[in-house]
């Protein structure tokens, strides 16, 4: 594959058009890279890219510890990586063995590559997926019974909170990827479980070898786009019906968010960001969340609240759902909803606002109490700090305690 065909799929799968080539900036991208033929294939691709930008790539070679060769394969990677100008950095999860232990592995490596990019403040994340991984995803969905949202596959891109990831490779097939690693001289790393039969992905990835994958990545092409019609149409319904505040809740216009499949995609997405969840809540429930509210009950779901106000609703945390407390440095992710990007004070620790509230009088902003609750709120012991999004005490707290309502990433897919 050449540097003008790559440079095609970085325009197809990026949601917005990428400046041009002669444009002034400098791309910082980062790279899931596990030594195999497609990761490979994607690092020296984006190398050359990027480059031709004035920008820079970081390799990210995780290593699980589930073989007993994969320190010194992983080394090897970095050292070939290395040996094509391409900076790298490794990151050792030490999986524990147990049941689901590819499912467990996918997820692991993918939170470890998103808290790189985080630490190192890239903003986007490639991934090497091709159309026979992609046929794959088709497939094992398909068996687990998947809509036509799931059937559609993994998405060319996607928003994950520390970054955008990006799959430019997804129509490629692996033999191509094959061929690109072998002209560069490189070995690709074989990681033996990829053909074991116990696992799932590797009967999946059989069956599909006599040529059936392609048909699949076919289809889902074919549902990927009836997603972005529906995902367009969602767009729309949220920015008429919804407003999000960086407290943490939302406001609803019942009249704008309407009763059909596409009001209640809206309030589905909706719960899951107020909720700070990993996976939204069944269909089924929403719809009928959605009938109680229009007959002014509302209720919870999914740890989200949505509360029926007169001619607006407020969909907020439930406060009995909110997560542990968590310290108070720079990084911490509270209740999967905000993120302290303030250096801190690892004597201090996030907790909910709860019933403290009473105390703030105006600084409470007019709030609703039952969104005042759910806050987040430095502690000290059982002393009050601080509340950033309220800038209380005083806004000179706000260099040490800095707030954003940075909610759950989406999809892994």
């Amino acid at each position: 594959m050449g540097a003008a065909e790559f440079a095609a799929l970085m325009r197809g799968c990026a949601p917005t058009p990428w400046p041009d080539a002669t444009a002034a900036w400098t791309p910082r991208l980062a790279a899931g890279v596990s030594g195999g033929p497609d990761s490979l294939a994607l690092a020296l691709l984006a190398h050359d890219w990027v480059r031709s930008r004035g920008g820079t790539l970081l390799a990210l070679v995780a290593d699980h510890g589930l073989r007993p060769e994969s320190a010194a394969e992983a080394a090897g990677v970095v050292a070939a990586l290395a040996g094509r100008g391409i900076a790298s950095r490794l990151l050792r999860l030490g999986l524990p063995p147990g049941p689901a232990l590819q499912e467990r592995a996918r997820a692991a490596r993918h939170a470890a590559l998103l808290e790189a990019c985080r630490e190192a403040g890239i903003p986007w994340l490639l991934l090497g997926h091709q159309r026979d991984d992609q046929a794959e995803t088709v497939l094992f969905r398909a068996l687990r019974g998947s809509g036509g949202t799931g059937l559609a596959g993994m998405a060319p891109w996607r928003s994950a909170g520390a970054a955008l990831v990006l799959r430019p490779l997804l129509g490629v097939p692996r033999t191509r990827l094959e061929a690109t690693v072998a002209a560069a001289g490189l070995l690709p790393v074989r990681d033996p479980s990829n053909d074991d039969p116990r696992f799932a992905r590797a009967r999946l990835r059989a069956a599909l070898a006599g040529g059936g994958g392609t048909a699949l990545a076919e289809a889902a092409l074919a549902f990927a786009r009836r997603r972005g019609r529906t995902e367009a149409a969602l767009a729309e319904r949220l920015a008429l019906a919804a407003e999000i505040r960086p407290e943490g809740f939302c406001r609803l216009d019942p009249a704008a968010l309407g009763t059909d499949p596409v009001a209640v995609a809206a309030l589905r997405a909706l719960l899951r960001t107020v909720a700070g969840a990993a996976h939204a809540p069944a269909v089924t429930a929403v719809r009928d969340l959605l009938a109680r509210a229009r007959m002014g009950q509302g209720g919870t779901l999914g740890g989200a609240l949505l509360r029926p106000a007169g001619g607006v609703w407020l969909l907020l945390r439930e406060a009995a759902a909110i997560g542990p407390d968590v310290p108070a440095v720079a990084g911490a992710c509270w209740d999967g909803r905000f993120r302290q990007s303030g250096p801190g004070d690892p004597a201090c620790r996030l907790a909910p606002l709860g019933t403290a509230h009473r105390r703030l009088g105006r600084v409470a902003g007019g709030l609703p109490p039952a969104v005042l609750r759910t806050l987040p709120a430095v502690w000290r012991d059982a002393a009050l700090v601080a509340v950033p999004l309220l800038d209380h005490p005083t806004a000179r707290l706000g260099a040490a305690f800095r707030l954003r309502f940075a909610p759950a990433a989406g999809p892994a897919a």
